[in-house]
């Protein structure tokens, strides 16, 4: 199908962009890869009459260290956070994941910031970003904010990105370098999103026993949740309590049900890919 008639503009600057939000209201979407909108305006889901392409504003682009934590531009595309040093140094898990991310067109389009304002409940990023316990940062007219992930994604495609607000960065502290990590999924053969995504992150004590654990999760429900039940019962304990875990991350979850996955499906791919998250991520740890 094609998209409904819109008008196009193209901002230069955040300030231009942030203006035409404010001109166009409620009728405006704003355009940076155009790999979640696109689609839903040739479905005629999204309908916007006005287009504000904001894919060539500088500020938003670019990785940077800044005062000990990692900055990316909210247009910076996924294979620019796959390729970037700083972030396989720093951050592997976020650049393992972007790997992983739909094919090398998508990679080569899409943006880390359009992916977590759109939310679907199946990208890949979401699990990565709760893992790494990382900050949105906001901007509208009146000022900037931000926004921790568990506080960010509040229901299906719905964040807590307010009317008028542009996501413009994704700060994130490093993981210690003993860290552990690991994003696994269960790949839609046909788009690639995750059936079911987990993102996990651990350090251990020096007994080798879990010392912190963050398991991000995608795919199973309509928002991206931190799997917080698992890793209660892992903290203290050892290899031993993954497969206990692991099973919890189920827990209090209304699974969805499609054409892809039963709910039943679903929730057996989340319990398998944990334990297998958490045991890659065990395996990469250093005591």
């Amino acid at each position: 199908m094609f998209p409904a008639p819109f008008e196009y503009h193209r901002a230069g600057t955040v300030k231009e962009a942030l203006s035409m939000l404010r001109q166009f209201g409620d009728d405006a979407k704003l355009l940076a890869g155009g790999h979640s909108l696109v689609p839903m305006m040739k479905m005629r889901l999204a309908t916007p009459a006005h287009l504000i392409d904001i894919g060539a504003v500088r500020e938003l682009a670019g990785i940077r260290e800044e005062g000990g934590k990692i900055v990316i531009g909210a247009a910076t595309t996924h294979a620019e956070v796959e390729t970037s040093d700083l972030v396989r140094t720093k951050l592997g898990l976020l650049a393992e994941c972007a790997a992983l991310i739909g094919d090398v067109q998508v990679r080569n389009r899409g943006t880390l910031g359009g992916s977590l304002a759109h939310a679907d409940p199946a990208a890949d990023y979401p699990a990565a970003v709760l893992a790494l316990d990382c900050e949105v940062s906001l901007e509208s007219e009146s000022g900037a904010r931000t926004v921790k992930a568990d506080d960010f994604f509040i229901d299906l495609m719905t964040t807590a990105a307010q009317p008028g607000e542009i996501v413009t960065a994704v700060r994130f502290t490093p993981p210690a370098p003993t860290a552990g990590y690991a994003y696994l999924k269960h790949r839609q053969p046909a788009s690639g999103f995750a059936l079911v995504g987990i993102a996990a992150l651990v350090t251990l004590d020096g007994k080798g026993n879990f010392q912190s654990v963050r398991v991000g999760v995608t795919g199973l429900c309509a928002k991206a949740f931190r799997a917080k039940a698992v890793e209660s019962v892992l903290v203290g304990k050892g290899r031993e309590a993954i497969a206990e875990a692991a099973a919890h991350v189920t827990d209090d979850v209304d699974a969805l049900s499609d054409i892809h996955a039963s709910s039943e499906f679903r929730s057996e791919l989340a319990r398998v890919y944990t334990r297998r998250a958490l045991e890659q991520a065990l395996a990469r740890a250093k005591s």
